[in-house]
């Protein structure tokens, strides 16, 4: 499998605090990876120091299969954007102005390509209008296109729809995803916005407390989070032989416990069990979110 960016170990200690402990991650190539955690659970740590802005206290980092004590790890770099915490605009000046700054800062040859970024954000149209009159929406997007200067393959975003309107959260979502499926762009999104995050992720890893919980591909948790019907009873045996004969899809947690997915006509199935021999003691319904999954797989409590 080829990875972009993987941890291992990676660990940052400010004297008194752990921000980071040994944490071992893996992001996957064309992935969009949702990294997931409370606010001071090291999320923006471990992207400060993926983008240099600050060094590890121990483990390790790769870029492309470039060591983050490579003296190689700057070329590994340009090939990633990256907005952390807040974008890196210039609210003097005009949409266009910011992204020649940035053009200059990474020494290319020519303004080429400006005006198609800011089509590709959306901001074609903003002329002389400058970034301290845009909305936070416009912000964030002109943020995108600054780190989208250099043509990076690898864009790392830090709560992109953090304070948007409904309005600007959709505009941020579909950017992203057309960056993903039509530039092939790899995305690290730290967000505690879980809802839309499931819009978008097709993977995550979820942190609490600088320890990497769980990573877990969408298809894998959506198979987890899943309506379904969860049945304790006597014995799965006759469960399970009613179940088949009911052509319905199921699966066994033990001898007592099992789940049913799909539609259920829970008076048809209980009948059904009951001539079959099999006691039900108990039936309720299942259908779990991400934030609800997020909750319980660190154990409730704050704020993802």
């Amino acid at each position: 499998m080829d990875f972009v960016l993987e941890t291992n170990d990676l660990t940052k200690h400010y004297k008194t605090t752990k921000a980071l402990e040994r944490l071992t991650m893996h992001v996957e190539k064309g992935a969009i990876y949702g990294f997931v955690g409370r606010n001071g659970a090291g999320k923006t740590t471990l992207i400060r120091l993926i983008c240099g802005l600050q060094a590890p206290t121990g483990g390790s980092f790769s870029l492309y299969g470039c060591s983050g004590s490579s003296r190689d790890i700057h070329r590994a770099r340009r090939r990633m954007g990256a907005v952390v915490e807040t974008p890196s605009i210039y609210l003097s000046m005009t949409a266009e102005q910011n992204l020649r700054q940035q053009y200059q800062i990474l020494g290319l040859p020519s303004y080429e390509g400006v005006g198609e970024l800011l089509e590709l954000v959306g901001l074609q149209d903003t002329g002389r209008k400058k970034a301290k009159n845009f909305s936070l929406g416009m912000r964030q997007r002109l943020g995108i296109a600054v780190a989208l200067a250099g043509d990076p393959d690898f864009l790392i975003l830090d709560e992109p729809a953090n304070g948007l309107d409904p309005q600007g959260i959709v505009e941020i979502r579909e950017l992203i995803l057309r960056l993903n499926r039509e530039r092939q762009i790899t995305v690290l999104i730290s967000s505690h916005i879980l809802d839309e995050l499931s819009r978008l992720a097709t993977h995550y890893g979820f942190i609490d407390s600088g320890h990497m919980v769980q990573e877990i591909s969408a298809k894998e948790l959506d198979a987890r989070c899943r309506k379904r019907i969860h049945l304790t009873v006597n014995s799965t045996r006759p469960l399970t032989a009613v179940l088949d004969k009911m052509g319905m899809e199921y699966s066994i947690c033990s001898d007592t416990e099992a789940d049913v997915y799909g539609p259920v006509q829970v008076t048809e199935l209980t009948l059904a069990l009951h001539a079959a021999g099999c006691e039900i003691r108990s039936i309720h319904e299942q259908n779990e979110s991400l934030e609800s999954y997020f909750m319980n797989l660190v154990g409730g409590g704050g704020h993802a």
